[in-house]
């Protein structure tokens, strides 16, 4: 929100200082952005009389110029059509910034020809786009007075960052308003007298009943006789000063409206409208060219404004060209109206647009002033234009916005942690317009004003008196530590989450962050079913393609892939953590790892024997045993390849689980699946789903971790291979393995598999390494092949395997 100290000060009677300005605005939450003092940034430039403009010999378009700037004659050369002797410009020496082209001057020479600064044209100087030639000065202009000066650029601009909840300061008086209620002056009196009627109004006006949430009130004026162009320079440079560019009379004080009372307005040309308005929803499919130079095909249930010929425009957002002002407009139709806000911003949202009207309207603008407010517009146009205005009609009436608040005065003290006196507090509520009646013991009952839509509670209240107060006086209090912690402070959600990132980082993987929305036909590819789903469907979706809750987090890690394979980068290995969907009910979400790796696998293996190799089951596998182990997962998963989702590819997935709780799912992505999102030929997509709230807590004795103890013995290493049925797993040979001693068995790993000569049809061979961790002695031979037997006996008694001879 952009003002100037002047024009504020046309609402606040102070004389504090612009600093002092500054210093009271983000005290009481209203946090200055920018302070812009246009009088330092335009110091260089000033009037300079042109003396002579002469040919340049050496380039037909350009001139010499002999400047006077009334300290000293200067050489320009100048391009500009206009640039002739006897004219006033405005002049730019040479060391200057020009900001309009963000550049700073320098003396040179131009086709050999001196040039020392520049006579600058509107655009050059940033006041306008006008740039066919240079500035041409009123002849009485004095030489030498500052550009300042002349263009009235002396008021210094001021740019808050305005909170989507404070609307009332969308316009200048609300400003006004909250600042004298800080102690920095008065706020003016706005005087408003309702204006005569010179006819009967000729348009009448109504609500459809299927729209009367949408516009509850609406107001129209006809004023006939008016004469529309140029505004007057006091009202341009207003609007300027604040980077609004300047149209026309009409159209203009329907901006001065908007920004100075936070109240939009719309001008129809009068001539251009076909019988009476009304108010209603669209249908879905009507054609709307706006005034914004773009057209938009209109949705269903949107707020428009009609006559008989059809939409003229959108209630709250933008107005439509067919009954657009011009020039020659001489009789005009004024709207004031209050459009529901919430329907206004998902009309906008849908159709993509944004205009200064429904920035208010969906924020919520004072109901009660849109009276005021077209009494107002209608006073400045027959000020400005002439003619006579009618009465107003009106449909609707202004919507029931009141709400009353039991407060006590001592709740400041129990939320904010210091004490305002009760009188303080009531003169507070009072300076901002709000309504306070004392309920004895009870407290009081406080009344918001109209333009305040955004308190509704007691906290809000404590907030209003805070931030007038100001926040700087908040005190600094030390935070009391009333007992100690008992339990780490950090959920073990979040705990599950970081120990998940450590792991997958570790193992060189890329954490990524993704929308929690997809398109509703993909969502269905994943598990998501709306008859079996109910509310994951978006009502108002900030894009018709992310329109669904996500069911899975992988089509967004699949699609990221897919962008970075399509700009070159084919090997991915990305993961998110974060939650997943299943219904709207409290408990339907769950906090997933999800992760997929694409493309090449990097790195010698024993099975390519080459540096890179297409990733596969066994690495998205190795990852997913990754993250169970950070996250404390017990050893003992069973593997399965029933029951898994069916956009893994069925033979090359699994599932791990403990009993009937599923832990995670891992495997290859469906060759369907990956058509469908424009992915074939781009190699095996292998993908995981982790699902970590169902990971038990692992059970802990003492500290969280157990001591390190490490054998000062050699580990003694030791191969197998064991001849088994197809359908026995690898898990189920290593269980059997760590089985015949856990004490003394460290480890085994599964290195080889063979099928082929010397093994049966339905057979196969599994080669594993062994590895024995003595803790007191050193193993003696007969003793490692004591244990040798165990193992062949314990792995023929679980599996049913024997040596290979």
């Amino acid at each position: 929100m952009k003002f100037t100290v002047g024009w504020l000060k046309e609402h606040l009677d102070t004389d504090a200082s612009v600093e002092k300005i500054c210093e009271v605005l983000t005290d009481i939450g209203l946090e200055v952005e920018e302070v812009e003092d246009r009088a330092k940034i335009f110091a260089p430039f000033k009037a300079a009389y042109v003396e002579k403009a002469e040919q340049h010999p050496n380039a037909d378009r350009l001139r010499v110029c002999v400047v006077d700037t009334g300290s000293e004659k200067l050489q320009v050369v100048c391009g500009a059509s206009n640039a002739r002797a006897g004219m006033k410009v405005i002049f730019a020496p040479s060391g200057s910034y020009v900001p309009g082209i963000d550049m700073t001057l320098k003396k040179g020479v131009i086709r050999g020809e001196e040039s020392n600064g520049m006579m600058v044209s509107e655009r050059e100087m940033g006041l306008s786009d006008e740039h066919e030639g240079i500035i041409d000065l009123p002849e009485d202009t004095e030489i030498g007075t500052p550009m300042a000066d002349i263009f009235g650029l002396n008021d210094v601009i001021i740019e808050i960052a305005l909170t989507p909840n404070r609307a009332d300061c969308a316009g200048i008086r609300g400003i006004a308003r909250d600042l004298a209620a800080a102690g920095l002056g008065t706020l003016k009196p706005l005087e408003i007298k309702p204006v005569a009627k010179s006819f009967d109004n000729p348009v009448a006006v109504s609500i459809d009943a299927d729209a009367r949430e949408a516009c509850p009130l609406f107001l129209g004026r006809a004023i006939r006789g008016v004469k529309n162009g140029p505004s007057p320079a006091w009202l341009q440079q207003k609007l300027k000063s604040i980077g609004l560019r300047p149209i026309s009379i009409l159209v203009d004080i329907t901006n001065l409206m908007t920004i100075e009372y936070n109240r939009p307005l719309h001008v129809f040309d009068m001539d251009k409208l076909s019988g009476n308005i009304h108010v209603g929803l669209s249908k879905g499919g009507e054609e709307l060219d706006a005034l914004n130079d773009k057209s938009y095909t209109l949705g269903e249930g949107m707020t428009v404004i009609c006559d008989e010929n059809g939409v003229l425009g959108l209630g709250g957002i933008v107005g439509g060209t067919s009954t657009g002002v011009v020039d020659e407009t001489v009789n005009v139709y004024v709207e004031a109206a209050y459009f529901d806000p919430a329907r206004t911003a998902r009309t906008g949202r849908d159709l993509q647009v944004s205009s200064d009207a429904r920035y208010r309207f969906e924020r919520g603008v004072d109901p009660e002033f849109t009276a005021d407010g077209m009494e107002l517009a209608t006073k400045l146009i027959l000020e400005l234009c002439g003619g006579e205005a009618s009465d107003v009609v009106k449909a609707g009436d202004v919507p029931d916005h009141s709400v009353t608040i039991a407060y006590s005065p001592d709740k400041v003290h129990s939320l904010i942690g210091y004490d305002v006196v009760a009188d303080r507090q009531k003169e507070i509520f009072e300076s901002l317009g709000f309504t306070v009646e004392d309920n004895g013991a009870a407290g009081w009952n406080v009344t918001p004003p109209s333009w305040r839509v955004d308190v509704n509670s007691s906290a809000c209240l404590v907030e209003e008196v805070t931030r007038i107060e100001g926040l700087a006086q908040v005190p600094a209090i030390s935070v009391t530590r009333y007992d100690s912690t008992v339990d780490v402070s950090e959920p073990r959600g979040r705990t599950l989450f970081r120990s998940a990132r450590t792991a997958l980082i570790a193992r060189g993987m890329d954490e990524t962050i993704t929308w929690s929305f997809m398109s509703k036909e993909l969502a269905a590819s994943f598990g998501a079913n709306d008859n079996h789903t109910p509310g994951l469907t978006l009502t108002n979706p900030i894009s018709s393609d992310l329109d669904q809750m996500r069911p899975s987090i992988l089509p967004n890690l699949i699609a990221a892939a897919r962008e970075n394979g399509r700009k070159g980068f084919a090997d991915n290995a990305l993961f998110e953590n974060g939650p997943v969907f299943k219904n709207s009910s409290a408990d339907g979400q769950a906090l997933i790892c999800g992760a997929i790796r694409t493309g090449n696998k990097h790195g010698k293996h024993w099975s390519t024997g080459s540096a890179a190799r297409p990733v596969d089951v066994y690495d998205i596998k190795a990852d997913v045993l990754a993250i169970l182990k950070a996250c404390g997962a017990p050893d003992n998963l069973q593997l399965s390849t029933d029951n898994v989702p069916d956009w893994y590819h069925p033979g090359r997935s699994g599932r791990l689980g403990l009993g009937r709780e599923t832990l995670a799912y891992f495997g290859e992505i469906h060759p369907a699946i990956l058509a469908e999102m424009d992915m074939e030929g781009a190699g095996p997509v292998v993908a995981c789903e982790v699902f970590l709230e169902s990971i038990p807590e692992p059970r802990r004795k003492g500290t969280h971790k157990p001591l390190l103890k490490l054998s000062p013995l050699q580990p003694v290493h030791r191969d197998f291979a064991f001849v088994l049925d197809e359908r026995v797993e690898a898990q189920d040979l290593v269980r059997a393995v760590q089985a015949a001693d856990k004490n003394l068995i460290s480890s085994v790993t599964v290195f080889d598999v063979y099928r082929g000569k010397g093994v049966e049809d339905g057979k196969k061979s599994l080669a594993i390494a062994v590895t024995f961790q003595p803790a007191e002695q050193t193993l003696t031979d007969s003793e490692l092949e004591g244990i040798s037997r165990k193992i062949t006996d314990t792995v023929a008694q679980k599996t049913g395997g024997v040596l290979r001879g």
